[in-house]
């Protein structure tokens, strides 16, 4: 791709000793008040990242907890009032998956692929100096730093124990302190949401390069462009949704009340119409970095280009025609039942588009078997048993067996966990080098990645079987036969955790002693490598010009002959 006017700029020494962003200005404060998109995406990264691990260790505790069938590790079991402890033990089981699932899906997984790496990359890719508003930008972190904090006094408060959910009637009977605070928190993280949405949009459509036109722009834009568009139709359903119930807890109002008039299942309605949509805010993004992390280390162009773009166009449509899927035993009519289920298998079809296409995308392409590469196959196998999986709670006769069960557990975590966060490390050991200018070691990067794959399949594979047998999910107890699937899923959870702490051990050393490397080490022709590494303050000395599409690999498309090497 012909980048911009100046020489040698797509090789990585035009201007050759130029300052980078992190050395341009010094200081807490240079960073506090930084309005430079790459800094204020570090910092959601920084942020991100740990909620995502405080919420790991609680749910490595509570795993811990589930390798008995009875309540041991959470209450002294030497206490003499062994009920009155077993109860208290209960009590705090239910804190710590509501706070498990409140920090994931609000605070780390929502924002992190977006508000993290799309901020940092975003401009980059576009060829502009910086995103549209770079004020509002600085302002939507401070308000998920705000809505974090609000948050956590929530839980530290205690007594938050509804399940990330806050579910009526049980939300609005458990005393009113902790979920109109919890509530009032992920209110406030919406709006941080919803800015970063808006930001993204208005970039997107006015701050692209010279000839680049929507055709040509990267599959991770088009990701990124059809989530804010979720985030900015769907998230202020669910800041009414949170209003309505801190309404109803303090004033009594009455919305969500059988007695008064009102109907608890229509929480459940406002509810699913913001959170549905909001699973594919966090795996859209998820399916823009494989798209890019398949196409660069297969050196080969993009396999149905249009098709993969306007797919995620049509999964975020259909996002929002299908919440009723989460309700087909809260006593909807069969209609509704039937038509939410057919939906539900719409959105199957734009997402095999993808899969299929990445597949096609890998075949006859040269492969290099790094870091990036293996959790991009890594996700395929874990997104695909997600989806597949999921087709069992779309269709209404085997979700009633299953609704409730851990089945639905092992399907969430493998289309969350599985997608986004497999995604979410492709796309680190993809992008290190751009954002820190050094190299990770390959050798642990793949010893990390193999400790990632064994723990997650084991800990959730395992799930599957006992919740297709009937193990209900969010019980601190159990009958003794589902034991032997419980011990496999605690094992694997701790081998999960060792492969994430081992990959955060790598990628902290490799900032201080890893190998320095280019501008692009990977031999992509994305715009995000035609800067230097780490980038400077501004992005670009000159306006980029683009004159062919971002997967453009000659090598191999253009000389099959050769066999595809350099």
């Amino acid at each position: 791709m012909a980048t911009t006017t100046v020489e040698g700029v797509e090789h990585g020494h035009g201007h050759a000793h130029e300052v980078d962003f992190y050395k341009e200005s010094h200081g807490l404060k240079s960073w506090l008040f930084t309005l430079d998109h790459k800094r204020i995406g570090i910092m959601y990264l920084v942020g991100t990242l740990t909620a995502f691990m405080i919420a790991g260790i609680l749910a490595l505790i509570f795993r811990a907890e589930l390798l008995t069938p009875q309540i041991d590790l959470l209450v002294n079991a030497a206490n003499p009032n062994f009920q009155e402890a077993a109860s208290l033990g209960r009590d705090l089981y239910n804190k710590l998956f509501t706070l498990h699932g409140a920090l994931m899906v609000f605070v780390f997984i929502i924002p992190v692929v977006p508000a993290a790496l799309g901020n940092f990359f975003l401009p980059l890719m576009l060829g502009a100096k910086d995103v549209a508003f770079p004020r509002l930008n600085l302002l939507s972190f401070y308000i998920w730093v705000l809505g974090t904090a609000i948050l956590a006094v929530a839980v530290l408060a205690g007594q938050l124990d509804t399940g990330w959910t806050f579910y009526t009637p049980y939300s609005t009977t458990k005393g009113v302190g902790p979920v109109v605070l919890a509530n009032l928190g992920a209110f406030v993280l919406g709006f941080s949401s919803i800015l970063t949405g808006v930001n993204f949009i208005v970039t997107v459509h006015k701050m692209r390069a010279p000839g680049m036109t929507w055709n040509r722009m990267p599959l991770f834009i088009w990701a990124l462009y059809a989530t804010a568009v979720i985030q900015v139709l769907a998230t202020p359903v669910l800041a009414i949704t949170l209003l309505l119930l801190v309404a109803e807890n303090v004033f009594n109002i009455g919305i969500f009340n059988p007695a008064m008039g009102g109907d608890p299942v229509l929480f459940q309605h406002f509810f699913w119409f913001y959170s549905h949509p909001a699973v594919y805010i966090m795996i859209l993004p998820a399916f823009g970095i494989i798209s890019e992390v398949i196409s660069v280390h297969a050196k080969k162009h993009i396999f149905g280009y249009k098709a993969i773009a306007l797919s995620s166009v049509a999964i975020a449509i259909i996002s929002f025609l299908v919440w009723g899927h989460h309700m087909f035993v809260s006593g909807q009519s069969e209609f509704a039942g039937a038509l939410f289920s057919f939906l539900t298998f719409a959105v199957a079809v734009p997402t095999a588009i993808k899969v299929f296409s990445w597949i096609a995308t890998l075949y006859g392409g040269s492969i290099t078997l790094n870091t990036p590469m293996l959790y991009g196959l890594m996700f395929l196998f874990t997104f695909t048993i997600g989806g597949l999986t999921g087709l069992f709670l779309g269709a209404l006769s085997t979700d009633v067996q299953l609704h409730d069960s851990y089945f639905v557990v092992a399907h969430f975590h493998y289309v969350m966990m599985g997608g986004n966060v497999i995604a979410l490390l492709a796309a680190l050991h993809h992008w290190y080098p751009k954002m820190f200018g050094r190299m990770y070691n390959e050798t642990h990067g793949k010893i990390g990645a193999a400790l990632v794959m064994i723990g997650f399949n084991l800990t959730f594979f395992s799930q599957f079987m006992m919740g297709s047998r009937g193990m209900a999910r969010r019980y601190a107890e159990y009958q003794p036969e589902f034991q032997p699937y419980h011990i496999a899923s605690t094992i694997g959870a701790f081998i999960l955790g060792l492969g994430l702490f081992f990959t955060l051990f790598y990628l902290v050393r490799g900032l201080f002693k890893g190998k320095k490397v280019g501008a692009n080490p990977w031999g992509a022709v994305s715009l995000e490598w035609a800067t230097q590494s780490p980038p400077i303050m501004h992005n670009f000395h000159d306006t980029p010009h683009v004159d062919s599409d971002p997967y453009n690999f000659p090598e191999i498309d253009h000389s099959r002959a050769t066999g595809g090497h350099h």
